[in-house]
């Protein structure tokens, strides 16, 4: 063989090897381990695969499109809504979703995660914006930690398996007043509060001055039945003094002896202090006890 047939023949090795990498390139697909590899041929799916490492594939022909298979967060825009009683607030959202169904999310979103995006935005701002106007502002207020997002996502239900991928939680990052009417709610509601307030504290001086009340009658009472038997029982003392004095005076021998005893007790009580000398006229009754000793 001459060096012109040599050469001619190492080119066309040269071309075929450099063919079949090419040819093997553009057979071979890999996937990896947080992708789904959806494989079509003439814009019709002819495979999913769901499994990290390498496939083949019809070289020229098929096409692939790849698709998230990991868990995808969507942050939704701000967004004005309305209360049930008509106050307007502000939400800031965000969601979590994954693809479940690669083969319908690629046939009706042709394989578009910013569609799928539009969807989310559509239905989770709808779902919102009729959750929101079912409840009052403070209701509203009092859901954010976790009842609101519940509501959204009974709301939306199964409206998303159409699309192949489902969420996992609608989560409300901010919820407020706008800026241009915060100082108003606000003064509003600390005038509603210190309302609340100063009735709270009417109600109580009024059940206190209540229990004062009653506890000045039951004092009252107490003292009157106090007062009452305690002149029942000096009525009584003086009732038996005077049966003692009558019994005393009733037999003449008594009365001497009485009339002595009580002599002596007044004499006892004139003797008071340094002075103990006792002067008596000759009239005087205790002068007469001792006239009377023999």
């Amino acid at each position: 063989m001459s060096k012109k047939a040599k050469s001619i023949s190492g080119i066309i090795i040269l071309i075929l090897l450099f063919a079949g990498i090419i040819v093997l390139m553009n057979s071979l697909v890999v996937t990896k381990e947080n992708q789904f590899t959806i494989i079509k041929r003439f814009g019709k799916i002819e495979k999913v695969v769901d499994e990290a490492g390498l496939s083949i594939k019809t070289p020229f022909i098929d096409e692939i499109d790849t698709l998230p298979k990991s868990i995808q967060f969507y942050d939704l825009p701000e967004s004005d809504v309305i209360t049930e009683d008509k106050k307007t607030m502000v939400a800031d959202s965000y969601v979590l979703w994954r693809i479940i169904d690669p083969i319908t999310f690629a046939q009706s979103l042709n394989s578009s995660v910013t569609q799928a995006e539009h969807r989310i935005d559509t239905l989770v701002y709808n779902s919102l914006k009729n959750v929101i106007s079912s409840n009052t502002q403070n209701e509203v207020i009092s859901g954010r930690d976790g009842e609101l997002s519940t509501a959204i996502m009974e709301s939306i239900g199964n409206t998303i398996d159409q699309y192949g991928f489902e969420l996992i939680s609608v989560e409300t990052k901010h919820l407020d007043l706008p800026s241009d009417n915060k100082t108003a709610v606000f003064e509003r509601m600390i005038s509603e509060r210190a309302q609340m307030a100063a009735t709270y504290t009417a109600e109580g001086e009024s059940e206190a001055q209540k229990i004062r009340n009653s506890t000045d009658k039951e004092v009252a009472i107490s003292i009157s039945n106090a007062e009452t038997q305690a002149a029942k029982i000096i009525a009584e003392g003086e009732a038996e003094y005077m049966r003692i004095l009558s019994e005393a005076f009733d037999h003449p021998e008594k009365a001497d002896f009485y009339t002595f005893i009580r002599s002596l007790d007044a004499a006892r009580s004139s003797l008071k202090g340094k002075d103990k000398t006792l002067i008596l006229s000759s009239d005087s009754p205790i002068a007469e006890i001792f006239y009377q000793i023999d």
